[in-house]
Parts: C-alpha cells; sequence; structure tokens
C-alpha cells in the first residue's frame, strides 16, 4: 500500500508500544502519562481508512501484551472492551474533526482525556471491592481512590498532560507530512507557469 502517511502510522504503533513499557520501567513516577489517546485521536484525523481504525488499537493491544506479561494479568478481563471503545471513540472523534482547526484539536484533546478519566475510574469504582457501592465510594475513586495509591486526579493530570503534548506532537508530524508532499505539486505548478 503506497501511502504518505504510512511510515509514520508504523512509527506511532512502535512508539506507542514501545513507551507504554519503557515508562514502566524508567518513568514509574508518571503514571497515565502515554501517548495512545493522541494516537488514536490523530490517527482518525489524519490516517486513512482501515488505518485510522487498526494503528491506534494495534498500539494498545502490543503494548497490552508487554504490560500485562509484566505484571502478571491477564490479557482480557471484563473491563477491557469498555476501555478499548474510550480509544475507539477517541478515533471516531478524529475522523470527524478532520481539516478542523487548533481550538477543535485542543478541545477534543482535552474531551478524550475526561472521557476516559470518568469511565476508567467508574469501572475501577464498579469494579474493585475496596470502594463502597455508594455515591461516596464513586467520588472517592474520582478523586482520592484508595489508601496506599497516589489520588487519581494525579492519573488524570498526567493523562491529560500526556495527551496535550503528544497530540501536539504527532499532529505537528502529520501536519508537516502533508506539507512537505505537497510541495513538490507547488514547484511543479509553479514551473508550468
Amino acid at each position: 500500500m503506497k501511502n504518505k502517511f504510512l511510515p509514520i502510522a508504523i512509527f506511532l504503533v512502535l512508539f506507542g508500544a514501545f513507551y507504554r513499557v519503557f515508562r514502566l520501567e524508567f518513568l514509574p513516577d508518571l503514571p497515565n502519562f502515554a501517548p495512545l489517546m493522541a494516537i488514536a485521536f490523530c490517527g482518525g484525523m489524519f490516517l486513512p481508512g482501515r488505518l485510522a481504525w487498526t494503528i491506534p488499537v494495534g498500539a494498545l493491544l502490543i503494548s497490552d501484551l508487554f504490560l500485562n506479561a509484566h505484571y502478571g494479568a491477564s490479557l482480557m478481563d471484563w473491563t477491557m472492551p469498555i476501555v478499548y471503545a474510550c480509544y475507539v471513540l477517541a478515533v471516531f472523534v478524529g475522523t470527524r474533526l478532520r481539516g478542523a482547526g487548533l481550538l477543535a484539536l485542543l478541545g477534543a484533546t482535552v474531551g478524550n482525556a475526561v472521557v476516559f478519566y470518568l469511565v476508567t475510574n467508574t469501572l475501577a469504582w464498579l469494579g474493585n471491592p475496596l470502594y463502597p457501592q455508594t455515591f461516596a465510594g464513586l467520588i472517592q475513586s474520582l478523586t482520592v481512590g484508595l489508601p496506599g495509591f497516589p489520588p487519581t486526579w494525579t492519573f488524570f493530570r498526567n493523562s491529560l498532560a500526556g495527551d496535550l503534548i503528544f497530540t501536539a506532537l504527532f499532529a505537528g508530524a502529520f501536519y508537516l507530512a502533508r506539507n512537505r508532499s505537497a510541495e513538490p505539486n507547488l514547484c511543479r505548478q509553479e514551473s508550468s507557469l
């Protein structure tokens, strides 16, 4: 398949998978600071057809295989389809915002982070028996979390920071690739005048 974005897409999958595993070993104080939501969103915005969907999910699946092996966890549990749905939603949002401006890019990046935070912390509240199954328990899962662990709002902060930084990097890379591929066409048009 000849596509100017294919090398970037392959890089994103490898980078996303490698970074999640790398961060685990070398940046353990930054939980949830990862590029995967940015890959999902930017993949939807910039990659054509099936690549927009397979690249982000592939990066997530590859890194989940490594992380679950590291933690001794099974690949799938009841929460994984819902977590993956958050990434698929980000791809969908990206496909709807193709060609949109910077403000839409920023708003969608923040929106994706908020949705992911609310969904995953609600899943933690539902699935962890240490949380009281009350409204107060839900608020605990969305703010302070469980004793002995960092507050869950720090996961949101790291996730939002990672999403903003990596979305800026990936969107910048796609815009540069798009502009560079358009430059030869401009030169040919000018020379034909």
